[in-house]
């Protein structure tokens, strides 16, 4: 008996045949070993053909980042090792200049009842030897002589009259500052100089007072008249500039 002859199958039908078994098989078949890293060329994946999410640090080379390659405010402290931005502690930086002002308020009986440091009160309200013009003695009573433990020729001072509601001064039983009447407030009023002893400038007349480290500061009634015991004023007196020099 005679065979028919077989023919040798032509090229199409091969890759058919090919197609058919590859597709029959599955795709985890078609893509295992099928691409590798070799088969990418270097720089052409770009940012699109990778899937969100699926890189992980340890698919990323050490050192193959940088910052610039990162997206300003995306790294946080907590995506950082521990320490990493903990450097050691600086040396300490110079000294910051002294306080530029400093202050106390004294009372109408001429004590400090409170301040921020370095004031004391040379002479409150004196009675001083009588002298040719002034037989009384009482040139100085109506001021109050603070030393301010500083030299204040390098300083400017400044006072103020301060409100005290709970002293009648004069006698009217009125506190809160509403009697009718021109200068019928004096709980609320009043005027006050102040300056530095100077010599030649500013006479200060107590003993120790005729120095640069002295300010005089003289409460008044708002008609310029010096006050008297019982109708005596608050104030609160400020040394402002430098205070480095404070002893």
């Amino acid at each position: 008996m005679r065979f028919p002859a077989l023919r040798r199958p032509s090229p199409s039908m091969a890759v058919s045949v090919l197609a058919l078994v590859i597709a029959t098989s599955g795709t985890s078949v078609a893509a295992a070993g099928l691409i590798g890293s070799d088969d990418v060329k270097n720089d052409s994946l770009k940012s699109a053909d990778i899937k969100d999410n699926s890189l992980k640090g340890r698919d990323i080379k050490n050192g193959s980042l940088g910052g610039w390659e990162l997206r300003d405010g995306t790294v946080k402290k907590n995506d950082l090792a521990p320490g990493i931005l903990d450097g050691a502690a600086g040396p300490a930086g110079p000294a910051g200049p002294a306080g530029v002002g400093r202050w106390a308020l004294v009372d109408a009986d001429g004590t400090i009842v409170a301040q921020s440091g370095g004031f004391t009160i040379t002479a409150a309200y004196p009675t001083l030897a009588p002298t040719a013009t002034d037989a009384a003695g009482l040139r100085a009573n109506g001021n109050v002589y603070i030393n301010a433990g500083e030299n204040l020729a390098n300083n400017g001072v400044l006072a103020t009259i301060a409100l005290q509601n709970t002293v009648d001064l004069n006698g009217d039983a009125i506190t809160s500052g509403r009697a009718p009447g021109a200068d019928s407030n004096p709980e609320f009023s009043g005027e006050v100089a102040v300056a530095m002893c100077q010599p030649g400038t500013v006479n200060c007349a107590p003993p120790n007072t005729g120095n640069t480290n002295t300010l005089v500061v003289s409460p008044r009634n708002s008609d310029g008249s010096p006050t008297t015991n019982g109708n005596r004023k608050r104030f609160y007196v400020v040394v402002t500039g430098d205070s480095s020099d404070r002893s």
